[in-house]
């Protein structure tokens, strides 16, 4: 059997740029995270704007649910973090967290921690139980620092991408990386994690164009994904479809079957460069949520499977 995917366009939702996405564990919110400093909380059922709170005057490019303590957290080009609770909407926590833009925020799944990375090429870990004291700073990236992700497998480990070109792993208890990898040839944008059949691997995207997946055990590239025409600036694997999704500036997303990296279909945005990938279940349905230029646009994954040809 072979793999196929169609993306039905359910909704378009206009906006300013959006930098970043992230759904609720449980309720039908994505949490929106706009070039304009704002931060909104969309409901994906009713569509509509439930929470809008106006964080700074500078760009807004990371935004995470803690659900556990109710609240999110923003990270800012103000070189802020914000928290508020998003039930009274009280902003809870307001600190200099850098010296330089915020690029990307992650929580993590069960200790009272959050990672932030910038473009001070610093990555820190706040702890909010301590009232968000710094527990420990990783250095070692010599140029901006674009994401930072938790392994879902080995949650004390984490990895980071840069426009240094290098993936780095680290543990959380200590400042040194644990592992680095000359990954492309230009700066490094995005990346995610991903498991087949037991085995883990990384997945990273580029300003080369391409996205490649890494073999982590080994240290080896695997495969190279290409056919982008600019960067790729967002990409993630489905939490539960053998489907990994790569969005580009080139203002197209495209779906690459996980057990064998081909290319399923590729869409255009019509809502210009694309800077965020986000899932969502609805009624039973699997949603792509996809964050761009002018806005979001909302459409339902529908899969099947075909007899191979002889």
């Amino acid at each position: 059997m072979t793999f196929a995917i169609e993306i039905e366009k359910k909704h378009v939702q206009k906006s300013e740029r959006v930098k970043s996405l992230e759904i609720h564990p449980t309720e039908p919110w994505v949490l929106v995270s706009l070039y304009t400093g704002t931060v909104q909380i969309w409901n994906y059922q009713s569509q509509t704007v439930e929470k809008n709170y106006q964080v700074s005057e500078s760009p807004v490019r990371s935004a995470k649910f803690i659900a556990r303590e109710k609240s999110i957290v923003v990270g800012s080009d103000d070189h802020f973090i914000r928290v508020y609770n998003y039930t009274t909407d009280e902003k809870t926590k307001e600190f200099k967290a850098h010296g330089d833009y915020i690029r990307s925020l992650a929580v993590h799944p069960t200790l009272p921690y959050v990672l932030s990375c910038s473009d001070d090429m610093m990555i820190k870990l706040w702890d909010w139980e301590k009232d968000w004291a710094c527990a420990q700073i990783f250095k070692g990236h010599n140029h901006y620092v674009m994401q930072v992700a938790f392994n879902p497998k080995e949650n004390q480990t984490f990895t980071s991408v840069s426009l240094d070109c290098t993936m780095k792993m680290w543990n959380l208890s200590s400042s040194d990386p644990i592992l680095e990898l000359e990954a492309h040839s230009k700066g490094i944008n995005c990346v995610d994690f991903l498991t087949r059949n037991d085995k883990q691997y990384l997945i990273t995207g580029s300003d080369d164009h391409t996205a490649k997946v890494w073999d982590l055990q080994n240290q080896t590239c695997v495969q190279i994904l290409e056919g982008h025409m600019n960067n790729i600036s967002a990409l993630a694997m489905h939490p539960e479809l053998p489907a990994l999704f790569t969005g580009s500036e080139d203002g197209t997303f495209r779906v690459w079957d996980a057990t064998n990296y081909s290319l399923l279909t590729t869409q255009i945005s019509e809502l210009g460069r694309i800077w965020a990938i986000e899932f969502a279940s609805l009624e039973g349905s699997h949603m792509l949520i996809i964050g761009c230029d002018e806005g979001m646009i909302i459409g339902k994954i529908v899969c099947s499977e075909t007899p191979e040809e002889d």
